[in-house]
């Protein structure tokens, strides 16, 4: 049986950087079996010693932590180290070689990203345009988008729509419906904006979508998880896309960050041009 560890995420903010790197480290492990506890806001020397005096009666810890705080930094470690605890900060060096790469001193600041600065609003203005957008609620006024996502129903439209939205991105998102006409205003604002296609695997998609159903108790028509159907109307999206040179993201074996990630990636060189 392989042993179960409990690994100790310590963060002195909200410990959002440390969940997704260790997601990424996790990745890379089959078979790791672990459960994961935060401690967030964690800024004295008091909460790291109830940290540690936890450990000692636990199994298998592993403890994660981003501390910019130099000296309390040292104190995690030197504490972890006195118990035998296996221990690792995450960002600690590559402040540091930062610093000496940028010959400038690191503020040592904790919640520094999350600053209330320009930056900040445009985000929060992304994600209410954002909704405000969703599934072609509004579409009198997609020039104003970054990027418009068109797709038929269940292509993952609105969970890339709001994760872009968190980079920043006002994103509006039309869905391409059966017998219905493209709507005008998209294809006029396609001069200007950029708009992007997403299809999926048929087969992949009837199951996504009989899962909805089932989950949401919503009803349907019978069409709607209908395999042959389905086909029927992706290979219809994907004539409109290619009709007017719309670039096309296969979503099937992506999940919403590698999809967001080539929709950032198409942004880009169209803006480099």
């Amino acid at each position: 049986m392989n042993k179960v560890y409990q690994v100790y995420q310590v963060s002195d903010s909200t410990g959002e950087t440390l969940d997704r790197i260790f997601l990424a480290i996790k990745a890379q492990f089959s078979n790791f079996d672990c459960k994961t506890i935060h401690y967030s806001f964690t800024r004295t020397k008091n909460q790291i010693d109830k940290i540690i005096s936890k450990s000692k009666n636990e199994k298998n810890i592993i403890i994660l932590y981003t501390i910019v705080d130099q000296s309390l930094a040292n104190y995690m470690s030197i504490q972890a180290k006195k118990n035998n605890i296996p221990s690792f900060e995450v960002l600690g060096n590559l402040i540091s070689d930062f610093s000496k790469l940028l010959k400038k001193e690191a503020s040592r600041k904790p919640s520094g990203q999350h600053i209330l600065d320009e930056e900040y609003y445009k985000r929060i203005e992304a994600v209410q345009f954002t909704i405000s957008h969703d599934d072609g609620k509004i579409i009198s006024d997609l020039e104003k988008s970054d990027v418009i996502l068109a797709g038929i129903s269940r292509t993952s439209k609105t969970p890339t729509s709001i994760y872009l939205a968190n980079r920043g991105y006002k994103v509006a998102n039309i869905p391409i419906i059966p017998n219905k006409e493209t709507p005008n205003q998209l294809i006029e604002s396609s001069k200007k904006t950029c708009v992007i296609g997403l299809i999926c695997d048929a087969t992949r998609l009837s199951d996504v979508r009989r899962n909805r159903i089932q989950s949401m108790h919503e009803d349907r028509p019978g069409d709607y998880t209908n395999e042959r159907k389905i086909y029927n109307e992706l290979e219809n999206s994907k004539k409109l896309f290619k009709k007017y040179n719309w670039p096309i993201i296969d979503v099937t074996r992506k999940s919403v960050e590698e999809t967001a990630a080539s929709i950032i990636k198409i942004l880009d060189i169209l803006n480099s041009r």
